[in-house]
């Protein structure tokens, strides 16, 4: 009778991570986000740099404390946020809390890119479309004329007429925040503008070509009274709440683009 042969367990081998360079994803970002050719006070682009490959990146709203150590507690080599840490110019001084946001990104390694205008504005990815998507504009046109001759925003009418309360429902729904509004204008709401986060400056444009609700992210205090004399109904869905699904799609995309893993790291604020 034969003895058996013993059988060796097959080895198992670790499945490599997908991983992509740096500087292929910057380039990636810089190329689709337009960020050279659109002035802004935020200097956006790789603000710090980091590691040299990188196999997760998360997305954040805002450059904070709180999000770094959330990127580095899931792994990620970079963080891609809407307000970064440099605005204005440059760096007046590195002291404080600056300095140690920055040296916690570079003790651990992890990249910080940023994305204020350029994300906002993007016609498939920006902050702006998505609103618009949400609440199923069509007819979409350019909306909220920036000081670089940018538009910021879009503007569209409804498939069917909505209310003031039906609206501000899905953008509830739709975005998570709490959501207040001035009910100024016309009860059935067909023509709608939408720009996210602090977008009032444009209210006086939307006033001016007679759409009957704009949604933005946070109040002024003069919005008030010049909803109320322009007549216009006005739906505030938060500025952090505004402000994410831009980042999460520039996630999603770059996903799929690299075939790496992203995580939204939700760090709300009360605005």
């Amino acid at each position: 009778m034969n003895a058996r042969k013993k059988i060796k367990p097959a080895t198992v081998r670790a499945r490599a991570k997908p991983k992509v360079s740096r500087e292929a994803l910057v380039s990636l970002l810089d190329k689709t986000l337009r960020t050279s050719e659109i002035a802004d006070s935020s200097a956006n682009g790789l603000q710090v740099e980091g590691a040299a490959e990188i196999t997760k990146v998360g997305l954040a709203v805002d450059a904070c404390l709180e999000a770094y150590k959330l990127a580095h507690e899931k792994g990620c080599q970079m963080i891609i946020v809407h307000h970064g840490i440099i605005w204005d110019g440059g760096l007046k001084s590195l002291t404080g809390p600056l300095y140690r946001q920055i040296e916690f990104l570079v003790k651990n390694g992890i990249s910080l890119y940023a994305s204020h205008l350029p994300l906002d504005l993007h016609p498939a990815l920006g902050n702006n479309i998505m609103i618009a998507k949400a609440l199923g504009l069509k007819n979409l046109q350019p909306f909220g004329m920036y000081k670089n001759g940018f538009y910021l925003g879009f503007e569209g009418y409804l498939p069917r007429a909505g209310t003031l309360k039906s609206i501000s429902e899905i953008v509830r729904k739709k975005f998570g925040g709490p959501v207040s509004s001035l009910s100024f204008g016309p009860q059935k709401i067909w023509r709608v503008a939408a720009i996210a986060g602090g977008g009032t400056a444009a209210l006086p444009e939307a006033i001016e070509k007679k759409i009957d609700l704009f949604v933005t992210g946070e109040p002024a205090h003069w919005n008030h009274h010049a909803a109320l004399e322009g007549k216009i109904n006005v739906i505030y869905g938060g500025h952090y709440h505004t402000e994410k699904p831009g980042v999460q799609a520039l996630g999603d995309f770059i996903g799929k683009r690299f075939g790496i893993k992203t995580e939204f790291l939700d760090v709300p604020t009360l605005v």
